[in-house]
């Protein structure tokens, strides 16, 4: 698997291309469920509450994507009672850790490649999978994104390596 040099783009609060930015991805986090939530159990199985916030991540760093990986579901909730109360709490860790660990991957490597992909989804979904299971005390609720949401995970891979290539030279 051949990686792809990337450089990632770190903007301060104080930028106003942080917010420019942030409310694109805030707004694709919210576009995007709602047509996967046309097909039944959509957001189960394709995930798509996360796809902005990696891709947020991973290019523009960790203000970017924590400003869209918290407030997406929020948005989403208020706006569509989608994802439910119960879900809105291990979803923001979720998408937080998928943040931190996407802004890390690509800050430490430089690289964008399937396999760094992979590396940040697993373990996103690993970490936030423990902490689904200690909150929820549910194994089945714990495994959900790796059974019933594996596509998504695909396709957050597969596209997000997709995308992020094609930003690879993007500079602000």
């Amino acid at each position: 698997m051949r990686s792809t040099s990337f450089q990632p783009v770190s903007l301060t609060l104080t930028n106003y291309r942080t917010y420019l930015l942030g409310a694109a991805f805030v707004l694709g986090n919210i576009v995007l469920p709602q047509l996967c939530h046309l097909i039944p159990e959509g957001g189960k199985i394709f995930l798509p509450i996360y796809f902005f916030t990696l891709i947020a991540s991973y290019k523009f760093g960790i203000r970017i994507g924590l400003l869209t990986a918290v407030i997406s579901p929020i948005c989403n909730h208020l706006l569509f009672g989608m994802p439910p109360t119960a879900v809105l709490p291990i979803l923001l860790i979720k998408s937080s850790l998928l943040a931190i660990i996407a802004s890390a991957v690509a800050q430490y490597s430089k690289k964008v490649s399937l396999l760094l992909l992979l590396v940040t989804v697993v373990s996103y979904q690993l970490i936030g999978g423990v902490i689904e299971f200690i909150i929820a005390d549910s194994f089945a609720a714990a495994v959900q994104d790796f059974t019933l949401g594996f596509p998504g995970m695909i396709i957050q891979i597969a596209l997000g390596w997709y995308i992020l290539k094609l930003l690879a030279k993007y500079e602000c």
